[in-house]
C-alpha cells in the first residue's frame, strides 16, 4: 500500500494511473479536489478496488494521522501543491498555505507515523516529495543546466513555496532521521493536463477559434518533461533513490515557448484542420509579459541517469504528438473540466 496526495492533479493522476497498470499494489489517494483536482481523471479507475479515494487536505493533521494508522502506507508520494505561477501572482496566499503550511503539517503527520514503525516497516519507509526546478530561479541563454547543486533563487511566489517546502523536507530528514526523496521536476506536459497551462491551453483555445496568447516575446526557454516519463522516473527514485537525496527529472527538450505553439499549432493542421483551410498560427496573439517572468529553465538530468539509469523515453516529437491526439480524442474531457471559474480566470489573466 502506497499514499499518493494530489493524486486528482495533472501529475499526480497520470501516476495513479500507471501505477496501477505497472504493478498491482494498492493506492490511497488523498486530494483536496480543489479547481485543478479532478475525479473524471481517474474515471477508469471506479470499480478498481486497489484504487482508494479520500477527498482531504494534507494540512489537516487528525485527517491524515488517522488514514496513515488505518492503512499503514509503506511510502507516501506528495504531489500534492497549487502550482500554477500566473495564479501565484494574483492570489499568493493559497500558495503559501498549501504548499509551505500543508507540507509542514504533513511533515509533522508523517513524522508521528514513522517514529511508531518498527524493524524493516521503519527502515523500508519513504517519503517522496515532488517538486519543481523552477525552484532554482532562471538561467541565462548560455548558463550551464541546473544541477542538484544549484542554489535556490526562486522569483514567484509559487516557486518560492515550492523551495520553502523542498527546505522543510530536507531539514526533517537531516534533523529527525526521516526517510525522505526529492525530486525537481521540468515542465511536464501529456494527457489531463488542465487547460490553464501552455500547451492545453493553445490546443483548446486553437480548436474553439479564440487567440493563442503568447508572453511577451514567446522566446521563454523551458525543457519539456512528457508527463508518463515523469511517472517513471518517480517510480525509479521511489525504489532505488537514497535517502536525503534530490534528483533533478528532465526531458533533455528545451525549446521556446514560441517553438511549442508554432509546434501546436502545425498539428492541429494535420490532425483537425481548421474548416476555412487557414493555419492555426493565425490565431497566435502576443500579450504583455507576466510579472517576474523567469526566462530559461534547463534541467541536467544526469545524476538520475548515472546512479538509477533512468532516461525518458519519448522526444518532444513524440510527446507532443500523443499530447496534442488525446486532448483531440478526449473533447468530452475538456468540456467537463472548463467549469465557470476557470473561463472567468483566463479572462483575468489574459485580458491585457
Amino acid at each position: 500500500m502506497i499514499f499518493v496526495t494530489g493524486g486528482a492533479g495533472f501529475i499526480g493522476a497520470n501516476f495513479v494511473l500507471d501505477w496501477l497498470v505497472e504493478n498491482d499494489e494498492s493506492v490511497v489517494n488523498i486530494d483536496k479536489l480543489t479547481y485543478a483536482g479532478n475525479l473524471e481523471s481517474l474515471a477508469s479507475l471506479e470499480s478498481d478496488k486497489r484504487h482508494i479515494f479520500v477527498q482531504g487536505d494534507i494540512g489537516d493533521a487528525s485527517l491524515m494521522a488517522e488514514l496513515l494508522e488505518k492503512h499503514h502506507p509503506r511510502a507516501v508520494i506528495n504531489f500534492a501543491a497549487e502550482s500554477h505561477v500566473d495564479r501565484s501572482i494574483h492570489g499568493p496566499e493559497a500558495f503559501v498555505q498549501t504548499n509551505v503550511v500543508g507540507t509542514f503539517h504533513l511533515l509533522e503527520t508523517i513524522r508521528a507515523y514513522w517514529n511508531k514503525l518498527e524493524g524493516d516497516n521503519k527502515a523500508d519507509f519513504r517519503l517522496l516529495h515532488v517538486s519543481t526546478d523552477e525552484a532554482y530561479g532562471s538561467l541565462a541563454k548560455d548558463d550551464p543546466a541546473f544541477t542538484e547543486m544549484h542554489r535556490y533563487e526562486p522569483n514567484s511566489p509559487y516557486s518560492a513555496s515550492k523551495a520553502a517546502s523542498d527546505h522543510l523536507v530536507r531539514s526533517y530528514h537531516h534533523t529527525y532521521g526521516l526517510p525522505v526523496l526529492t525530486t525537481n521536476c521540468s515542465n511536464n506536459y501529456g494527457p489531463y493536463h488542465f487547460p490553464e497551462k501552455l500547451i492545453p491551453l493553445i490546443i483548446v483555445n486553437a480548436l474553439a477559434g479564440k487567440p493563442l496568447p503568447v508572453y511577451g516575446d514567446g522566446q521563454q526557454i523551458r525543457d519539456w518533461l512528457y508527463v508518463k516519463d515523469h511517472c517513471s522516473a518517480i517510480r525509479r527514485v521511489l525504489s532505488a533513490g537514497t535517502t536525503g537525496e534530490t534528483y533533478n527529472v528532465g526531458g533533455w527538450n528545451e525549446k521556446p515557448n514560441l517553438e511549442i505553439v508554432y509546434t501546436v499549432c502545425s498539428l492541429l493542421d494535420e490532425l483537425r484542420p481548421r474548416a476555412d483551410k487557414q493555419n492555426y498560427a493565425e490565431q497566435i496573439s502576443f500579450v504583455t509579459d507576466r510579472l517576474g517572468h523567469d526566462r530559461r529553465y534547463a534541467i541536467d538530468a544526469r545524476k538520475i541517469e548515472h546512479e538509477l539509469g533512468w532516461k525518458p523515453a519519448e522526444t518532444f516529437v513524440t510527446g507532443i504528438r500523443k499530447t496534442v491526439q488525446w486532448y483531440l480524442d478526449n473533447q468530452q474531457w475538456v468540456v467537463n473540466v472548463q467549469s465557470g471559474a476557470y473561463r472567468d480566470w483566463l479572462e483575468t489573466n489574459y485580458q491585457d
